[in-house]
């Protein structure tokens, strides 16, 4: 007899493909519990932007148990930002876009649907990806399933509160700044961002120089599954890296041995650090220490710099080829009642930045981040808090406020520890190792060489086996 519906999406989703190929459960049983529970939770959580309910159970449907696909029939969950979706609107969570559709995938979601997942809807995500906190002025707020009046972080918020919630068991996230990991941090899940390079951002860009796609899930193997199944070179991509030299799943699997790990908590912004949040850092570097590791509080190479107006130099044209895409596609010229007063205080940025200042932020942010790894390849993993702050109330970082990028400096005191691996093209991985006096997850975020996922897998896996966090669930 088939699992109670919440017990069936508690799962792992190697679990539940384990379940489908040995025909005790089927897919169909699956997409309708995940589609239930998607009905039940939304009113209070609002992680989904669409639902895509009759195509998911036509696609349960047509799976069999001798599908050979590794994941057939396991449902999942596609963030609504820059992740096309063949027949589906793509929004950007900004009224702008209304209800644009591409009539294409993009190649991450084609390796999702070629890996035999089922799609059963797309996440929120704050308006054009700028924030750490969910609530775009289109969809509304983004709530967290551990305290409904906490953000679930951002940008892929809605993703996070998605499998937290127990609607699906991993989901499609991207990361800019911090975007994989800070939900995850909120939520207690484990996020990883992949190097620069790893996983294709085709068709639509050649590379990155900041974002990359990825997941959030429940468990480290999940995890690794994943960026084993989304990695590797597609046709025409600028960036890629080389393959590693056995799956990211076999490294996830296997204990590290013992590491040398630089431990700080200084943040390259200026930005309180909640005493919960430091603390949390001593309590894994002691955890650490005991499982054979050696940790050495290291000073960051930071001191002094100002990265903030340099990185907004950077981050504004982003958002601003989003407008002006949304634009295009709606045929007119953008307009300030189009998008959020943060885009568009982002947008008139990036329009009053000529081509020498944008060029000049980037060497100089390349420069940066050239010190910064050599700086990390004195030791395998560096140690660090995933937040300064415990996840903020809804409305604490707010896109409409009247001072926009007041509220942007915001985010950043928020979230000041995370940019920094995108900079560094770095992979990073935030993981729940522990759980605080006020109910909600507390993690730590490591960063890794370049190219050096596998490491922190099998390090985070070693914590997981250590400390288990995929039993905790949250109220909602």
């Amino acid at each position: 007899m088939a699992d109670p519906a919440d017990q069936l999406l508690s799962r792992s989703a190697l679990e539940l493909a384990d379940l489908v190929r040995g025909g005790e459960v089927s897919s169909r049983e699956l997409v309708d519990a995940s589609l239930t529970r998607i009905e039940a939770t939304q009113p209070q959580l609002n992680a989904f932007t669409s639902v895509h309910a009759d195509d998911a159970v036509a696609a349960a449907d047509a799976v069999g148990p001798d599908d050979p696909r590794p994941f057939a029939g396991v449902p999942i969950a596609i963030k609504d930002l820059s992740a096309a979706i063949a027949g589906k609107r793509q929004t950007q969570c900004s009224e702008l876009f209304g209800d644009w559709t591409p009539d294409y995938d993009s190649y991450v979601v084609r390796r999702i649907k070629e890996a035999g997942f089922v799609i059963v809807g797309q996440t929120s995500a704050p308006e054009f990806g700028i924030l750490p906190v969910t609530e775009p002025r289109r969809f509304g707020a983004t709530r967290n399933p551990w305290d409904t009046a906490r953000t679930p972080g951002g940008s892929s918020g809605g993703s996070a509160a998605a499998v937290a919630g127990g609607t699906v068991p991993l989901a499609h996230a991207s990361d800019g700044a911090g975007s994989i990991r800070i939900p995850a941090a909120c939520c207690g899940l484990v996020g990883l961002k992949p190097s620069r390079g790893r996983i294709s951002r085709g068709p639509d860009t050649g590379d990155s120089a900041l974002v990359t796609d990825g997941v959030v899930t429940r468990t480290v193997a999940d995890t690794a599954a994943m960026l084993d199944l989304l990695a590797g070179y597609e046709l025409g991509d600028a960036t890629w890296t080389p393959p590693p030299g056995e799956p990211f799943a076999a490294q996830a699997a296997r204990e590290p041995g013992p590491l040398r790990i630089g431990m700080f908590t200084t943040p390259p912004l200026e930005a309180p650090i909640d005493p919960v949040s430091g603390g949390a850092v001593g309590d894994a570097a002691r955890l650490l220490g005991e499982l054979g590791h050696e940790v050495e509080e290291v000073e960051p190479p930071w001191a002094g710099a100002e990265l903030l107006p340099t990185f907004t130099a950077l981050w504004a044209p982003m958002v601003a080829v989003g407008v002006a895409l949304g634009a295009m596609l709606a045929g007119r010229e953008p307009r300030a009642e189009d998008v959020e007063p943060l885009t568009w205080e982002l947008y008139r940025t990036a329009s009053e930045l000529n081509s020498i200042g944008y060029l000049g932020a980037v060497i100089q942010l390349q420069d940066y981040s050239r010190s910064l790894v050599a700086f990390a390849a004195d030791y395998d993993v560096l140690l660090m808090p995933a937040l300064a702050q415990r996840p903020v109330a809804i409305g604490a970082i707010d896109s409409m406020g009247a001072d926009p990028l007041a509220e942007f400096g915001k985010a950043a005191a928020f979230t000041p520890f995370t940019a920094v691996a995108n900079l560094m093209g770095a992979p990073a991985i935030s993981v729940p190792l522990f759980h605080g006096d006020d109910g909600l997850p507390l993690a730590v975020q490591f960063f890794g060489r370049p190219l050096g996922e596998g490491t922190l897998l099998s390090l985070a896996g070693q914590l997981e086996a250590a400390r288990p966090w995929d039993g905790r669930r949250p109220p909602v």
